[in-house]
């Protein structure tokens, strides 16, 4: 993948494969059917679908509070 920023490179999600709805790797053709949605998910049909933000996260190693520094602000609360 590669991002606005420049960021780009390779995440490596065999911990998913055969898990779950991610079963549907399995068949090669099934894999190589994703494509990039609107708010620049990675999809693979309706079924599967993984948040471009994560994906970034992933690749670059930052922290959400890195590339969103109002989440520090926040105090969120659980």
């Amino acid at each position: 993948m590669r991002y606005d920023d420049g960021a780009e490179g390779e995440v490596d999600l065999s911990n998913l494969v055969g898990r779950g709805v991610f079963a549907a790797w399995n068949d090669p053709g099934v894999f190589e059917s994703v494509t990039i949605g609107p708010q620049g998910q990675l999809m693979w049909g309706e079924a599967i679908e993984l948040c471009g933000d994560s994906i970034y996260l992933r690749l670059t190693g930052k922290s959400p509070e890195e590339i969103l520094p109002g989440l520090k602000q926040a105090g969120i609360d659980a």
